[in-house]
């Protein structure tokens, strides 16, 4: 306690040996509060102070040179603001003696005034001392600029003036009149919105404290400066930056001297409801400094995106705010092997990005950017990429596939929840025009041609062009996609171009059908009165339109091992016939087997997953990809074989 009452006193004569070597003749009363609490770092300053550190005390080593505080540091601050753990054992307390009868809560207010003095005291080093020979010495010698000294310390210069003019003797005046009037509560009311100028300053923190460590090491006079300061008695052995932490910490410490003042308070004290209503406001500072570092946290978090990306001028945003990022897997419609990429969620736009092979500057190269607004998620149900899952949106439509059932649902509710925050805001913004009694247009599916990115069918889909039905071949009859539908289609069935609204009215390669549709045209084509032959039963006969569908490995009469793998089905519209697909988006089979009458027979013991259809001599052998789905073909086959039809279009039916 002893020691306490010295340092306190130490700190105490510090303050008065710095004010009374000021120029005389500035009152406190020269300037508004207003004035003081809004002005900028470079505003009129009075004269500084003489340098009673030019003559360090003996044996007093220089102190050590600033340390950077790590954000981890700062996420420990945000955290102690509603922690309650700020209090610390350093703090003065009262002195034993004549102090030991006052009323509990006239303690707590004499602990106040003192740690207000000491505080003052460190603001007046900073602003005073260290911001002002650091701004002389930058004026005179030109080492370093002007600027840099005044981000470093930020709004200190009102945040001392505020505490030492209007703060600090208020409160000392109504302890010293007490007995007369004993409340505090009021003039921390009056005072507490000033608070949130400190807002700023933590903002400002992380950056001054790496601007403090890099001229440090780049500026020898910018170091002796500070080291000299340091050295002195003054700062009491220790660094700039240690001091510069105490703004940062001083709020909370407010908050828990005015819970415990407020609990101290007798029920009926007069100054209870004041009190209250002023711990109401503290706090409100305390959280205004805890939105302040969230702030800037999240500010430093897109800023290191940013770079990552290289900086394109598109995307760089200080609204944007970063929801997810990770790699996924892209889905290639020609190759057989996903691609890796990776994927940058913000809450207004879904980056697809692609790995730099040479990582000097940007580590990705920015491929698409998708709007949020009016984007879509779904999982696939695809056996070949499991965890695969769509994103379509105006700009494009993705597939992607997730390393883990956990990661692709963690995308996609990210995704969604993305899209609602979007739809929320914009029938807000609807509401507040007036439009609530209007019905909204509804919302454009994915396959509307021209208006969204369409899904591209894969190139292993298909055999045969999806229009004309010719099968493609490597070099005659090609492969191509049309933008509108997405369907591959060969270059006879290709060779419009019409304007698509989801790539800013460009022309691109589109198929005849979508030709006519988006432009009117009408299209003389001496192939639509072609009669549909048997095998024709339309395109993509998927798990929706047929009892039974799947892949099957086909099976000759003597090759039992080996055999070429086709896309079967039982449609829903033709519930006694199997066809044969070459590829699953194929517009016409490769055979049809009619099922009325077939036997259906078990496959040799060496393998289950075969199984046998016979009739009048023939035989046709089919194997399952497992034992359950070669269960399931056998009940659908049987069924057939005994001239049974789903009832409707709702009936459950046995597709894997």
């Amino acid at each position: 306690m002893e020691r306490t009452d010295e340092t306190l006193a130490s700190v105490s004569t510090l303050v008065t040996v710095f004010e009374s070597r000021r120029i005389q003749g500035i009152a406190p009363s020269a300037h508004s509060l207003e004035d003081i609490c809004f002005r900028g770092p470079v505003g009129h300053r009075p004269t500084p102070p003489p340098k009673p550190w030019e003559m360090p005390p003996e044996d007093k080593a220089p102190g050590s040179g600033p340390r950077t505080v790590s954000r981890r540091y700062l996420s420990s601050l945000k955290n102690k603001l509603a922690s309650g753990t700020w209090r610390t054992s350093h703090l003065p307390g009262t002195c034993p003696g004549s102090r030991t009868q006052e009323p509990e809560e006239k303690k707590i207010v004499q602990e106040l005034v003192d740690t207000e003095q000491a505080y003052v005291a460190r603001l007046h080093l900073l602003d005073q001392v260290f911001f002002q020979e650091l701004l002389r010495e930058a004026h005179g010698g030109k080492a370093f600029p002007e600027d840099v000294v005044r981000l470093i310390f930020s709004n200190i210069s009102s945040i001392y003036q505020f505490h030492a003019q209007f703060f600090l003797p208020e409160l000392q005046r109504r302890l010293d009149d007490w007995t007369v009037t004993p409340r505090i509560g009021d003039v921390i009311q009056k005072l507490a919105p000033f608070l949130k100028m400190y807002s700023e300053y933590i903002k400002n923190f992380e950056r001054a404290a790496e601007l403090l460590a890099t001229w440090t090491e780049k500026s020898p006079s910018f170091q002796e400066v500070i080291a000299r300061i340091q050295s002195s008695e003054a700062s009491g052995n220790l660094t700039l930056q240690h001091h510069m932490l105490e703004p940062v910490q001083r709020i909370p410490r407010y908050e828990l001297l005015l819970k415990e003042y407020v609990q101290k308070l007798p029920a009926q004290a007069p100054d209870r409801a004041d009190a209250q209503k002023a711990l109401d406001m503290i706090f409100s500072a305390a959280q205004h400094s805890n939105a302040a570092i969230t702030e800037m946290e999240r500010l430093q978090d897109l800023w290191e995106v940013y770079q990552r990306l290289g900086l394109e001028d598109d995307i760089v945003d200080p609204s944007n705010t970063l929801l997810r990022e990770g790699p996924v897997l892209k889905i290639s419609f020609r190759r057989s092997d996903p691609l890796e990429r990776y994927l940058f969620l913000f809450n207004n736009m879904l980056l697809y990005c692609v790995p730099r092979v040479i990582q000097v500057g940007a580590q990705f190269q920015v491929r698409t950017r998708i709007d949020v607004a009016g984007m879509k998620v779904r999982a696939l149900a695809d056996s070949e990429f499991p965890h695969a899952f769509l994103v379509s949106g105006k700009q494009r439509t993705l597939e992607l596939q997730a390393r883990s059932e956990e990661e692709m649902i963690s995308w996609m509710q990210a995704c969604q929840a993305a899209i609602d925050h979007i739809e929320k805001r914009n029938e807000t913004f609807k509401a507040a025009q007036g439009t609530e009694g209007v019905p909204l247009e509804p919302e454009l599916a994915s396959e509307e041609l021209g208006l969204r990115a369409p899904q591209w069918v894969r190139d292993k889909m298909v055999t045969m062009c999806m229009r004309c039905q010719e099968p493609f071949t490597a070099l005659t009859r090609r492969r191509h996609h049309c933008r509108a539908c997405g369907h591959v289609v060969c270059a006879r069935c290709s060779e419009y171009r019409a304007e698509l609204q989801y790539d800013h009215g460009r022309l691109h390669r589109v198929c005849a059908s979508c030709y006519a549709f988006l432009t009117g045209h009408v299209l003389l084509d001496d192939r639509e009165d072609r009669r549909r032959g048997i095998l024709e039963k339309g395109a993509s006969v998927g798990p929706s339109q047929s009892v039974m569908c799947g892949f099957l490995q086909l099976l000759g009469d003597r090759a039992v091992k080996s055999g070429t793998r086709g896309w079967c089905a039982i449609p829903r519209d033709d519930p006694l016939v199997l066809y044969v697909y070459a590829a699953p988006q194929d517009a016409r089979a490769i055979a049809s087997i009619p099922l009325l009458g077939y036997q259906v027979l078990a496959g040799p013991p060496g393998d289950p997953r075969i199984f046998q259809l016979r009739q009048s001599g023939q035989l046709h052998a089919f194997k399952a990809e497992t034992e359950e789905l070669r269960d399931c073909w056998v009940r659908a086959v049987e069924r057939a074989a005994r001239g049974w039809t789903p009832p409707g279009p709702d009936a459950e039916g046995l597709s894997d």
